[in-house]
């Protein structure tokens, strides 16, 4: 098989191509990890902070002598309480939690240099073969096999 230089180039013009794409949805992958882990950390401060501000409403409470009361009723209490706030924070009726989510997004932004406004894609010099690639969804073979019957 004897190959000519445009279909060399083109060969490696869509391997190139086929890289870039996986970078780039190894990218993705890596950026939806990052922002799961700032909606969790966020969901987890609103529930937090839900439970501080619902405290003081049972505070207040007595506990029925014949059926409560004690040590044991104090620390499931608390308990209780977190509970309320972390279901309280996952109907999403606060709205805490996507507040906080963008600040966080925003800081960590500003820490990497505030060039994280997409990261989804890398800017990387293509070519005509490389584009023809990645807009039409074209594998390096059918590629290949179109340069080789252009011949």
């Amino acid at each position: 098989m004897n190959l000519s230089p445009d279909t060399s180039t083109a060969l490696f013009q869509a391997a190139q191509a086929e890289t870039i794409n996986a970078v780039n949805a190894s990218k993705v992958t890596d950026n939806e990890k990052e922002l799961a882990r700032y909606d969790a950390a966020a969901k987890d401060f609103e529930a937090v902070f839900i439970t501080e501000m619902i405290k003081p409403m049972f505070e207040g409470i007595k506990t029925d002598e014949r059926f409560g009361g004690g040590k044991g009723e104090e620390v499931f209490n608390g308990l209780m309480l977190q509970e309320y706030g972390k279901l309280i924070a996952e109907t999403g009726q606060i709205g805490i939690a996507s507040s906080i989510k963008e600040e966080l997004i925003r800081i960590q932004s500003e820490a990497d240099g505030g060039n994280k406004t997409d990261t989804n894609t890398i800017n990387l010099p293509t070519t005509k073969a490389a584009n023809a690639s990645t807009t039409t969804g074209k594998s390096l073979d059918i590629i290949l096999e179109e340069q080789i019957n252009a011949k």
